[in-house]
């Protein structure tokens, strides 16, 4: 069963055709399978899926309906409300950190069926592109040990692609669905900004470009799947401030046209990377989509203002003695003050309002560019994941990093959603690209992530095996 994707996997227990607890124990023992390979999953929460299980089958005995999600297996970041467990954000003076209320995108889940059996590792607070802590240690790459798995979501991404869960609950601060899911040779969803409620029910007073650019959303093996869990994980809640509540269309009826940017701004790609994209690019032309390449407005500046504004607010917190409410790992620490070196930090009032309306500017731009181009087709990263150890090597790899995630923090900066779909496999290292669409434009992405997904085959990490799509 842990070759099956989510739909299969909850079409099949509402047909009867398997049980949720059959479905769960099959997932909790690939767990205990693989994880010991991977240390992705940190904590396994089998007796409460069980139990969870029992019940759902009870219900199905009964005659009640299930939910579009029956019996589906998921892990669930560390940095997500679930009572099941401590939300710990990797960090171990928070070990026992177990939250009152799940965050209600879980609730929404767990009323549809969905049942959570492990969380997912990650870097603690969320801020490296890799994926360790002090608390559980290091995520593995399934495709290649020697090389990063991505983070933040890196633990939930390798989960879903060593077939532990048929999905996974991550969030996107600067590329951290897509990354980890484009190196696990998966596909994720990053939402626009607000449609999915945040990480807890309660409100915190996180910088402003947390507030404004992170997103939480689902990883799955298809982007089938990626529509169904995000068509249940959407809509406002009474928490959320920023959270709204915009129809989810079932498919796109619209204009189909693509903007291609293999080597965005111009700055450098690897060949593999740029050939991915344009076989991307022939899928959706082949699939009717008019393509072509143009590059789409100020990537450069978007991508810039995201560093500094990120950088900004977070060196307070997190460098300044005593305001953050216990020891980071050293490694974090490290990655932050190597990052901010080569940022010209906005330490002006002028400087810092002048950033966020310049956003305004580039947003505006977009829209009208993607009335233009309903997608953007690029990269996820423009280089190979790098080896362990990179990010914490000096400045200039911080730099290097953030340049080959250019169009990943774009997005973030602009809130706009994207989807990462693999297109191939190159020896031991997954291919793929992302697609961009307007501001509320979920369908959009999905839509053309489907059509490069059906034009090529399903990959599997060569050294754990696992679930295909």
């Amino acid at each position: 069963m842990t070759n099956l994707t989510a739909a299969e996997i909850a079409d099949g227990v509402r047909a009867g055709k398997m049980t949720a607890r059959s479905v769960v124990n099959d997932h909790l023992a690939r767990i205990d399978e693989v994880n010991p390979q991977v240390n992705a999953v940190t904590v396994v929460l089998a007796d409460r899926a069980r139990e969870a299980a029992s019940a759902l089958d009870e219900r199905i005995a009964r005659g009640e309906d299930p939910g579009p999600l029956a019996g589906v297996p998921i892990s669930v970041k560390e940095n997500i409300d679930l009572t099941w467990s401590a939300t710990t954000s990797g960090l171990p003076f928070a070990a026992g950190n177990v939250p009152p209320a799940n965050a209600t995108f879980v609730d929404k889940l767990l009323a549809a069926g969905a049942i959570p059996v492990a969380r997912g590792n990650m870097p603690d607070i969320g801020l490296r592109w890799d994926t360790d802590n002090d608390l559980f240690g290091r995520t593995l790459n399934p495709w290649d040990a020697t090389r990063v798995p991505g983070g933040s979501s890196g633990g939930d991404a390798v989960a879903v692609a060593t077939g532990m869960v048929a999905a996974g609950l991550g969030n996107d601060y600067g590329g951290s669905l897509r990354l980890p899911a484009h190196a696990a040779g998966i596909t994720a969803l990053r939402p626009s900004a607000g449609r999915v409620p945040g990480p807890s029910r309660g409100v915190e007073p996180l910088p402003l470009s947390i507030q404004h650019m992170a997103v939480n959303g689902p990883l799955a093996r298809s982007v089938a799947d990626l529509d169904l869990l995000f068509g249940v994980m959407h809509g406002a809640d009474d928490f959320d401030p920023l959270s709204v509540t915009v129809p989810h269309p079932s498919g796109y009826d619209g204009p189909r046209r693509v903007a291609v940017t293999a080597d965005p701004c111009g700055w450098g790609v690897d060949p593999l990377v740029a050939s991915a994209v344009r076989d991307a690019a022939a899928a959706l032309a082949a699939a009717g989509w008019e393509v072509e390449e143009v590059e789409p407005p100020s990537i450069d500046r978007c991508a810039t203002i995201w560093r500094q504004l990120s950088s900004t607010e977070n060196a307070p917190m997190l460098l300044t003695p005593g305001v953050f409410p216990g020891p980071l790992s050293a490694g974090t620490v490290r990655y932050f003050k190597d990052n901010i070196v080569d940022v010209d930090l906005l330490d002006t009032s002028a400087a810092y309002q002048g950033a966020w309306a310049e956003r305004f500017v580039h947003a505006a731009a977009w829209r009208a560019f993607h009335a233009r181009y309903p997608i953007v087709l690029g990269p996820v990263t423009t280089q190979p994941m790098p080896v362990i150890g990179y990010d914490l090597s000096g400045p200039e790899a911080t730099t290097e990093l953030w340049k080959a995630h250019r169009l990943l923090v774009t997005a973030n900066f602009l809130g706009l959603p994207a989807v990462a779909v693999p297109t191939g496999v190159s020896g031991s290292r997954p291919l793929g690209v992302q697609v961009i669409a307007r501001q509320h434009g979920e369908h959009i992405a999905l839509a053309a992530a489907r059509d490069i997904e059906t034009a090529f085959p399903p990959i599997t990490p060569v050294r754990t095996g696992t679930a295909r799509r």
